[in-house]
This record gives C-alpha cells, sequence and structure tokens, in this order.
C-alpha cells in the first residue's frame, strides 16, 4: 500500500494526487495555498517542489503571491474556509490553478466546528459558481471531475454520501 492509501481520508487524496499528476510535472514547483497539511507531505513524497504558506490571512494578505513566484498554485479545500476568494484569485500571478472544494448538499448544512472558529466553511459552493469566480477572476477551467465522498456508516445520509459528489475538483490556466 502506498502512503495515501493508509492515510485519512485515502479516497480524496488519491483522486486529488491522480489529477494533479494528470497535469503537472515534478519539475514545476508549487505553491500549496493552507500550512504544511498530511497532502502537501503526499505531494512532497510523490516528488513535487511543495512550499506551503505560513498561515497568515489570504482574505487580508496576499503579498505570498508576489514573494512566492511558482510555477503552479494548489487550493485543496481552502476556498471554502475564505470570506473572498475573488481577491485571491485575480491576485494570483502562476499561469496554473488546482482547486478543490467540498459541494454544497442540500441535505447537509455547512460545515462549523463547535471547538475550532477557523475551522468553518463560509462557502460551499455548486460547481457552477466555482467556474463563474473563476471566469470573473480570468481563469479557464481546463480540467475538473466531480467526486463522491462515502462514510462507513449506515444510514439515509451515508446513503446519499456514497452516491452524490461531494467533491469538485478544477484544473484551470490563467487568461492571457
Amino acid at each position: 500500500m502506498t502512503m495515501y492509501e493508509k492515510t485519512f481520508p485515502n479516497k480524496r487524496f488519491k483522486h486529488t494526487l491522480e489529477f494533479l499528476q494528470k497535469h503537472v510535472s515534478i519539475t514545476q514547483t508549487i505553491l500549496d495555498l493552507g500550512v504544511e497539511n498530511p497532502f502537501s507531505k503526499i505531494m512532497e513524497a510523490k516528488g513535487f517542489s511543495v512550499k506551503n504558506t505560513s498561515g497568515e490571512d489570504l482574505d487580508n494578505d496576499q503579498t505570498v503571491f508576489s514573494s512566492e513566484k511558482k510555477d503552479v498554485i494548489t487550493a485543496f479545500e481552502i476556498f471554502e474556509h475564505l470570506l473572498n476568494p475573488y481577491t485571491i484569485l485575480k491576485e494570483i500571478k502562476s499561469d496554473k490553478l488546482f482547486i478543490s472544494i467540498p459541494l454544497r448538499l442540500w441535505f447537509s448544512p455547512a460545515y462549523r466546528s463547535k471547538t475550532d472558529m477557523w475551522d468553518r466553511h463560509y462557502h460551499e459552493f455548486e460547481d457552477w459558481q466555482l467556474d463563474w469566480l473563476l471566469e470573473k477572476t480570468g481563469w479557464k477551467i481546463i480540467d475538473s471531475e466531480k467526486f463522491t465522498h462515502p462514510v462507513n456508516k449506515i444510514g439515509f445520509r451515508p446513503f446519499l454520501r456514497l452516491i452524490t459528489p461531494r467533491y469538485y475538483i478544477v484544473y484551470a490556466e490563467k487568461v492571457k
């Protein structure tokens, strides 16, 4: 078993890694939005050169996009936590962008941690909303996929999670 197959949540990590590998060479440098995390470690283990942001509030401070010149920006499950993803998308200088987001589910409310005031979803997008946001900020979608995230439980909601796409991943390029 590979590292990402042993790491929770393995289906999401496996799907995200395969999508990234389809479009990015390990010779390209990556700026991963968010602090170091299990998935950025997986990318490094697979040979990618990854630098993470340092925990700054990206809603208020986008200087990282001027100071860190990288080939690719990744934002895996970050945009739902931001108040203003529009500003961030406009500030990105790289030509390639990968975003994954949890989709809004009609049968489940937006995630809100009861113990961590930062771990909350301000946005839970529908796919068309992210597509429109990317278009308005000067990005062209090259590839996208939706995938489910089943849970190991029995019940009506777990059944819906088995058949309803939960995540949306997009590869976009800056329009010249």
